[in-house]
């Protein structure tokens, strides 16, 4: 396995929490808003790593970047989180440099998503790409690996049927509010919250329920009119929550908040009332099944909801994993030619100095030494010597380490760059 090393004794590693080893409530205890995720960008500055990339959905956190050791990175994300080593250590993930590279790419490219084809996880690599990029803690390495990601994710969506249909997470919930609740147009339907998933599902409820008395609540009531006028729905202010959700028959909660904001205590319900729960951490406490006629569906309910839609991107996994395939040999490529470069001048330079030695000799021998022919002779051969080389060290079936290794110890030459 090629070592993407940035130095020689660094590691890219991914490491972090995700869906698949962890339910919702471990999910929201290492889940990282905008500001602890800044305190993790700021912290990995203090203890001297140059490049990582934090992101934190709904469905997973992770951290890719270059370690020692993987628990500085782990680390890193305990300490800005409510979630413990041993709970990590139950539930998390730990990949290294090829295995960490092609995990990137297929939660990039949709293939890991907790709904299959679901690409709004590319929208926040970007984001969290950015937020380095503003604290510079992104290298060459990692600019690359991520401008290849988006580049893979834009290839299968646009070459595959992997995203057709219109499956997310925040379509899955409106599509569960049609299939479960009769004469949904006249319904009361409330949105608390206006984060990414709840402007998303703002736009399903609107296209798909014909609903036209949508009412909208978020704490700051400035982001819920922003949100509105977009999709004409009715604003609120967030005082009035408890006597909206009296009112409602379908409460959507898709806020940021890190502690539950809906319980039983300002439900005073007098009819049944459907919760869904699209936050990571959960925002709908527990104690609200208390209460008769209340059912809460979460969002990993509403990712095991499988249809024809779901079935059918199944079919293009293939064409999407050889898109990925190839985007990757590109970067490896790249990657490689980084890893070498440093050589192949350090090669050319040796040939030069005994160029210059023979030369030198040469016209002291030589009464008519036609100096200026016997250079470009000389430096014909020195482009074709170094050629071969470059080209042996593109090759896919090269092991780049051991032929660089060998390169310096027959031309005696002492590689000082930093390699990839």
């Amino acid at each position: 396995m090629e070592n993407h090393n940035m130095h020689r004794h660094l590691t890219f590693y991914a490491v972090g929490i995700s869906y698949r080893k962890a339910d919702a409530e471990v999910r929201g205890k290492f889940s990282l808003d905008a500001i602890a995720r800044t305190a993790v960008l700021e912290q990995a500055a203090a203890e001297g790593i140059e490049s990582l990339v934090v992101i934190s959905t709904c469905n997973r956190t992770e951290i890719y970047g270059f370690a020692e050791h993987p628990f500085q990175l782990i680390k890193l994300m305990v300490e800005n989180s409510r979630g413990s080593v041993e709970e990590f250590q139950r539930a998390a993930f730990i990949y290294k440099n090829n295995e960490a590279m092609a995990h990137v790419f297929r939660v990039g490219t949709g293939l890991d998503s907790q709904i299959l084809g679901d690409f709004e996880i590319i929208g926040q690599i970007k984001n969290g790409f950015a937020e380095s990029k503003n604290h510079n803690l992104v290298n060459s390495f990692t600019e690359r690996l991520v401008n290849s990601v988006i580049q893979a994710s834009k290839r299968v969506k646009n070459e595959t049927e992997l995203s057709s249909g219109a499956t997310s997470v925040s379509f899955a919930a409106v599509q569960y509010i049609i299939d479960n609740v009769a004469d949904v147009q006249n319904k009361g339907i409330l949105l608390f919250g206006t984060g990414k998933i709840g402007r998303n599902t703002c736009e399903n409820l609107v296209k798909h329920t014909k609903n036209d008395h949508i009412v909208l609540i978020n704490r700051t009531r400035e982001k819920a009119e922003k949100v509105a006028g977009k999709f004409n729905l009715l604003v609120k202010d967030y005082d009035l929550l408890p006597l909206e959700v009296a009112q409602a028959d379908v409460l959507v909660v898709a806020t940021g908040a890190q502690l539950p904001t809906i319980d039983k205590d300002i439900l005073a319900l007098n009819k049944p009332l459907l919760i869904l729960d699209l936050s990571i951490p959960k925002n709908v406490h527990d104690n609200v099944l208390d209460l008769p006629n209340v059912t809460v569906i979460h969002l990993d309910d509403l990712s095991k909801i499988t249809d024809s839609t779901l079935e059918n991107r199944k079919k293009h996994i293939p064409a999407a994993e050889a898109i990925i395939s190839e985007v990757t040999e590109e970067f490896n490529e790249w990657t490689n030619s980084r890893k070498f470069a440093p050589t192949i001048n350090a090669l050319k330079e040796k040939l030069n100095s005994i160029k210059d030695s023979e030369l030198d000799f040469q016209r002291k021998k030589i009464s008519n030494f036609d100096e200026q022919q016997a250079e470009i002779i000389s430096q014909r051969i020195i482009h074709k010597i170094t050629s071969h080389f470059a080209n042996h060290l593109k090759d896919r079936d090269t092991v780049v380490d051991e032929s660089i290794e060998w390169i310096e110890k027959v031309f005696k030459i002492e590689n000082k760059a930093q390699t990839t």
